[in-house]
Parts: C-alpha cells; sequence; structure tokens
C-alpha cells in the first residue's frame, strides 16, 4: 500500500486504526477455514462515519474492501484473496441502545453476539440467534451470512430479528433500511437484501434488532440412540406430534467420541447418536408437559435412554457438549472441512444414510452432527491437507455431499453462506437465471466491484 494511502487512512481513524506491518497483516489473513491471504492494509474504523470516507477512498483508488468481523466464518468470506483493505468492525462494539418499551436493540456491527444476549437478559428481555460461535462472532457478521443457531427450530435465524440497518455502499453513501416498526411495506425489502449478502453489497455498520420477552423456563434432555436412523427418526416424530421444542440436536457417534476424549463429560461411548432436545416457554407446566412427551417418543423410537437434566448446572455441562463438537474434532485429524447442508426434514435419515455410506467409499470421516430439527445438517470431513490424495478425495466428497442435499430437495447452506469454498456449486443450487439476477443486483449496488470481490458468485 503507498505511503500517501496509508497517511490519508490514518488521518481517519488515527494511526493506531491502521496496520501494516508484516505480522499484523498475517493476523487478518485468514478466518475459520484453512484458507489464508494476506490484505494489504487492515484497518479498524471506530464509527459509521469513518467507514464512510475510509470507503470513498477505496472506491477513489479501486482498493478491494473485504469486512471482517471476528472471522469466525466457515467459507472463507472474509479472507482477502484480492489483497486490498481488510476493514475490521471490532472496534465498532457499542450496545447504543436497549429501547425495552418497543423490545429492540441498536447494537454497532463489532458487538459481540453473546455480550448482547447478556445485556438485554439484564432486562427480562431475549435475543434468540446463537450460532455456535456465539462467544465470539458479532453481530455484523452474523447478519452478513444470516448466521443460525440451535434455537432456529423455534425461534428462527438471525435475519428474522433484523429490523433495520445501518450501511454505507460501495461509494461511500450512507444508507439506513427499516426503522423500529414491526410493519413496513414500504419499497423493496432492503434490509433482507443485505442480511446473507456476505458483504458484497455494502459494509454492515449498525443493526436493529427484534427481542422478545424472556423465556423463564427451560427443560433438556439428553436421549442415547444405538442406531443413528432410529435417532434420526425420531427428531420427525416428536415435530409430527406438534411440539417445537426450541432447540433439537443431533450428534453421532464419531462427534461424540471427539467430545468425550477432550472433555471428559461422560458421554455414552458405545452410541451410534445422542439427541440434544431443549423446550423453554413461560408456563412451566406446558414446557414439563412437553419435555414428558418428548420423553415417551423417544422410547418408543427406540432409545436407549433419556436423561432429563435436574438443574441449570446438568443443562450448561449438556450444552458444553454441544458447543465442543467443532473444536473437538481438532483432536482426531490435521484438518476439517465443516459443511452445513440442508434437507427436508422428512429427508434427513436418508441423508444420513447417504452421508455415512460415502465416508465408506471416499474412506474419509464425515462426522454428523447439527440442527435436525430444521433439516440443517454439518457433515465434517476430517483429514490432512498435506497428503495431495486425501486432498483429491476431499474435494470428491464436498461435490458428492451437496449433490445429496440437492437430491434430497436441499440445499447448499443453511447458516454459513457461500464464501468461496462454496461458489464453485451454486450454479447446481440456483440455476442461470437466478445467478445472473443476482450478479445485476451486486453490479448495480457496486459497479467498481470492490466490495468483498469475488465471493459467493462463480467468473466476478
Amino acid at each position: 500500500m503507498e505511503k500517501r494511502l496509508i497517511a490519508e487512512f490514518s488521518e481517519i481513524v488515527t494511526t493506531k486504526g491502521v496496520l501494516y506491518s508484516p505480522e499484523e497483516l498475517a493476523v487478518y489473513s485468514y478466518d475459520g477455514t484453512f484458507e489464508e491471504h494476506r490484505p494489504d492494509l487492515v484497518i479498524l474504523p471506530q464509527s459509521t462515519e469513518q467507514v464512510q470516507k475510509v470507503v470513498k477512498i477505496a472506491a477513489r483508488e479501486r482498493i478491494p474492501v473485504v469486512t471482517r468481523g471476528m472471522a469466525s466464518g466457515l467459507t472463507a468470506a472474509s479472507v482477502p484473496f484480492n489483497g486490498g483493505i481488510a476493514l475490521s468492525m471490532t472496534r465498532m462494539n457499542k450496545i447504543l441502545e436497549i429501547d425495552t418499551n418497543n423490545a429492540i436493540a441498536h447494537v454497532e456491527a463489532g458487538v459481540i453476539t453473546a455480550d448482547l444476549q447478556a445485556a438485554v437478559e439484564k432486562q427480562n428481555l431475549f435475543y434468540p440467534p446463537d450460532p455456535s460461535s456465539i462467544r465470539h462472532s458479532t453481530i455484523g457478521g452474523n447478519i452478513a451470512c444470516n448466521a443460525g443457531g440451535p434455537r432456529c427450530l423455534k425461534y428462527g435465524v438471525t435475519g428474522d430479528y433484523v429490523l433495520g440497518l445501518t450501511a454505507v455502499l460501495a461509494d461511500g453513501q450512507v444508507i439506513k433500511t427499516g426503522g423500529k416498526v414491526i410493519k413496513d411495506v414500504v419499497g423493496y425489502d432492503l434490509t433482507a437484501l443485505l442480511t446473507g449478502s456476505e458483504g458484497t453489497l455494502a459494509i454492515i455498520t449498525e443493526a436493529l434488532l427484534r427481542l422478545i420477552a424472556k423465556p423463564k423456563y427451560q427443560r433438556t434432555a439428553l436421549v442415547e440412540f444405538r442406531d443413528l436412523n432410529d435417532a434420526a427418526q425420531t427428531v420427525n416424530q416428536i415435530l409430527a406430534a406438534g411440539i417445537v421444542p426450541a432447540t433439537l440436536e443431533l450428534i453421532d457417534q464419531t462427534a461424540i467420541s471427539c467430545i468425550e476424549a477432550a472433555m471428559h463429560l461422560g458421554l455414552p461411548l458405545d452410541m451410534e447418536a445422542v439427541l440434544l432436545i431443549e423446550c423453554d416457554g413461560s408456563d412451566l407446566e406446558t414446557v414439563q408437559r412437553e419435555i414428558d412427551q418428548i420423553e415417551v417418543i423417544c422410547q418408543s423410537c427406540g432409545a436407549d435412554k433419556v436423561s432429563i437434566a435436574k438443574d441449570e448446572n446438568e443443562r450448561t455441562q449438556l450444552w458444553k457438549a454441544r458447543r465442543s463438537v467443532s473444536p473437538a474434532l481438532a483432536r482426531m485429524s490435521p484438518n476439517k472441512l465443516g459443511e452445513d447442508i440442508t434437507v427436508p426434514r422428512e429427508a434427513i435419515p436418508e441423508a444420513i444414510r447417504r452421508l455415512k455410506k460415502l465416508s465408506s467409499e471416499m474412506d474419509l470421516p464425515i462426522v454428523i452432527f447439527g440442527h435436525a430439527g430444521d433439516g440443517n445438517l454439518h457433515p465434517n470431513i476430517l483429514f490432512d491437507k498435506r497428503d495431495p490424495q486425501q486432498w483429491a478425495r476431499v474435494e470428491q466428497t464436498v461435490a458428492a455431499e451437496f449433490q445429496i442435499a440437492l437430491d434430497l430437495g436441499g440445499t447448499l447452506s443453511g447458516e454459513h453462506g457461500v464464501g468461496i469454498l462454496k461458489r464453485p456449486y451454486i450454479q447446481n443450487a440456483l440455476g442461470k437465471v437466478s445467478i445472473d439476477l443476482q450478479k445485476g443486483i451486486k453490479k448495480t449496488f457496486d459497479p467498481l466491484n470492490i466490495l468483498n470481490p469475488g465471493k459467493i458468485f462463480p467468473d466476478d
């Protein structure tokens, strides 16, 4: 990066907000995947106005701008493959307002999701989206990828709680979408368009988020199955009974072994799968009745054991197991590729059967866990990237995983997004007409193609 530009950016965000040493650039070169590429410059703004000024210079100089939160993404969406500016939003981390009358939070993009949840719960309010990276992912990153999490089954994804956005466009203009009103059908829904756009259309700097009343009671159960298919079938039986748990998570035997080796939580190593199920609500009698009904259904579907947490400590331990899956897999192999295919709920058992068969055919471990209640499975491939033969099989396996999802009426992603890792497969999922239309939207928002270029769409 030219010294004159470094000086110009430093005037906007101060010298402490501009990083350019090789060591500093390396820190901002990767995300939660194994991909990496160094930016030419890192800028850490502290306000929308600073972002606006930075983007105006970037547009003038045709410099790519890749927005980053805490880089917990799993598709390399925030990796700056074209160099340019890594725009880190982590210093824009203020909760600007918790409006208890309207049940709305106004936050900057760099607020950590868990910090927001803790703050609103002190007001007896609730922000339901809970990605597994909740303790370090940012609200801006969650919105950019339309993140999900275990509670999606009952409460929906991040986009269901975004009422309005403040964002900086590719030419430096600021746009405000939506507002504090619940109903708004004036013009196109630009809030929804920016949600899930992975930083390719605009840079989100602030958000208005819908809150709900905090559930007073929870009941959590760990259900053990000797047969993985029985566990998958149980998911559909619970939902068919008219019960919608807050969460309905599936963890297969390989994942159980990884968690137990790392955490020593006392999980059953002789079971093919466990379901983690939680019901919540404001009426204790209703919550208890639901978990009791679920226990009966699970036993009728072949469950070997149903354990219901007796107190908050036991509940916390059960959730510790679920949130430890991804890091625990690192003990099994040097690399993992975590996907998040989504299929219709009735197709979950068949999807699992095909994934297990694929694992055997490719001679690669595929660990299956995820949000089975809404059909969002996370098949993780374990491998060693240093082995060219393994890597070649991984690429074939990924393509086959996505084809399984599409063949069963599903899609490539439920919450991780596309980034660059899923880009080669998006044509199969959406078709040329849809791709061309979306490319046209991208060109309208970003005619110079400086906002996160090369992501999502092939041949950008």
